[in-house]
């Protein structure tokens, strides 16, 4: 109540519920409970801690309205955006607000700016810009993001702030995807409160109806509110889940480099002849996996395997690898920028782009890039889809050898092969062609007649507008290079 007896317009952050509040009975179980889950469910990245969770609000309202120590106002480079959460402050803040902002200048994309509350409850006003969202520029729009959240953090830590409250970043108006800005959100929380969690009491993130949904959906990903939730919510979290900070991997960052695959880590000397310790040998992800591949081909060539057990049992197979996929880090793989969605063909079918000159097969992990494939394929593959191979300036330390691909197909579930329309092999050389017949003659079954080699841009434009495919620049200048610019007009037509 205010001075006078009425009711205050402000909302008091201590009276809002912490996330997890409504989860109490669940995460009261028993410390024997407690460790059973440990030990039979795979770990998250982010894993259930109660400390955290009360730090963390989800509150459906007018972040102007909070009384903490500071709020977010999302605005334009000039700050003065017209947006519903900028009207509102300004309104409740009064005059003084206007002229506060005179003073800073501006504010560019991603970084965060300080100005009194004024008649706000907040004493502060952290002011930031989101990135205007194209889906070609989709890694600079997601460092800006990032930079948005951790930068508001950081100001808050400095200036010793006990609690923040945060609108939603991403405006409607600059076109920002509401579930990818809100895992970019979320985990940059939640990282900056692993490591920082004794600067910050409170946490609020204010949304409105529309976004409340969406947030309900993601936050248990971030913040399990218990072991159980913890468990349930790891399949659905994306492969790039950023680094030890949130921060989204660039392609620029350093691939880690293994002088020997497969052999254990420590620094422990070789032994000498047949003493030497080989527990390792079979540890490896493809090997953990599989089970005793010549017992189950014996069993299917003596007749003791029925096709339907056969089908189980390879789902059963694909089910590990995808909840392994889903599991594990694999970062380093995705920044590579190797495999991506991009937009449809004439067909209205999803287009994935792999880019061959991107892997370099030498220096990664091939199982993890495996992994990494099933982790972004297995929504994709739900529907009908085409691939684009660009072969184009690839080198012998990008070609994916015939063992790697026979078993990448034979891992993969049934809708990968049934959904998988066509593969447009782009600038392919004589070598490539003569593997690419090879290979789906006497490896694979079912793929020879969907493989298209496609010589120039202007082929493949007969199939997929070149609207709709986000094109590596060296591809681009390579095929102008080799045959001339392209036109979108009247392309020549393949044999597809």
């Amino acid at each position: 109540m205010d001075p006078l007896g009425a009711p205050s317009q402000f909302v008091d952050v201590d009276t809002l519920p912490r996330w997890g509040h409504s989860h109490e009975d669940e995460l009261n179980s028993s410390d024997a409970d407690a460790e059973r889950l440990q030990q039979d469910v795979i770990r998250s990245p982010f894993p259930y801690n109660k400390a955290i969770n009360r730090k963390v609000i989800l509150w459906k309202g007018d972040v102007a309205i909070l009384n903490c120590t500071a709020i977010v106002n999302t605005s334009n480079e000039s700050l003065t955006d017209k947006n519903p959460v900028s009207e509102s402050i300004f309104m409740l803040a009064g005059p003084d607000l206007q002229e506060d902002l005179q003073k800073l200048k501006g504010c560019r994309t991603g970084e965060a700016k300080l100005t009194k509350g004024f008649n706000l409850a907040a004493r502060f006003i952290i002011h930031t810009v989101g990135p205007k969202y194209k889906s070609r520029y989709r890694t600079a729009a997601e460092s800006s993001l990032y930079s948005c959240y951790r930068n508001i953090l950081q100001l808050a830590k400095e200036q010793s702030m006990s609690s923040v409250g945060f609108c939603v970043i991403n405006s409607a108006k600059r076109g920002y995807p509401l579930d990818d800005a809100t895992h970019i959100a979320l985990r940059t929380v939640r990282r900056f409160l692993e490591i920082h969690g004794e600067t910050i009491e409170k946490v609020v993130f204010a949304v409105s109806e529309l976004e409340e949904a969406t947030y309900q959906r993601l936050l248990p990903l971030y913040f399990p509110r218990s072991l159980e939730e913890e468990s349930q919510s790891l399949p659905y979290l994306p492969a790039d889940i950023g680094n030890s900070e949130g921060e989204p991997v660039v392609p620029e960052r350093q691939i880690r480099i293994s002088e020997k695959p497969g052999a254990p880590e420590d620094d422990q000397e070789e032994e000498e002849g047949l003493g030497v310790d080989l527990s390792f040998i079979g540890s490896h992800a493809f090997a953990r996996m599989e089970g005793d591949i010549d017992k189950q081909r014996r069993l299917i060539l003596q007749g003791q395997l029925s096709e339907a057990a056969l089908q189980k049992q390879h789902q059963r197979n694909y089910n590990r690898w995808l909840c392994q996929a889903r599991s594990e880090d694999l970062s380093d793989i995705a920044s590579l920028k190797a495999l991506y969605q991009t937009g449809v063909d004439n067909c209205g079918r999803t287009v994935m782009v792999v880019v061959g000159r991107n892997i370099p097969v030498t220096l990664i992990d091939m199982d993890k890039a495996l992994l990494y494939f099933i982790h972004v394929m297995d929504h994709i593959a739900v529907k009908e889809y085409v691939l684009v191979y660009f072969h184009t300036l690839t080198s012998e330390y990008n070609h994916l050898d015939s063992d790697f691909l026979k078993k990448l197909y034979d891992v993969v579930d049934v809708k990968y092969k049934r959904n998988l329309k066509a593969v447009y092999f782009v600038h392919p050389t004589f070598r490539s062609k003569v593997s690419t017949w090879f290979f789906t003659t006497f490896s694979v079954s079912g793929l020879k007649d969907k493989v298209h080699h496609v010589d120039s841009l202007h082929q493949l434009f007969s199939a997929i507008s070149p609207e709709q495919v986000d094109f590596p620049p060296f591809v681009l200048e390579y095929d102008a290079r080799e045959n001339g610019p392209y036109y979108t007009s009247d392309p020549p037509s393949p044999d597809f």
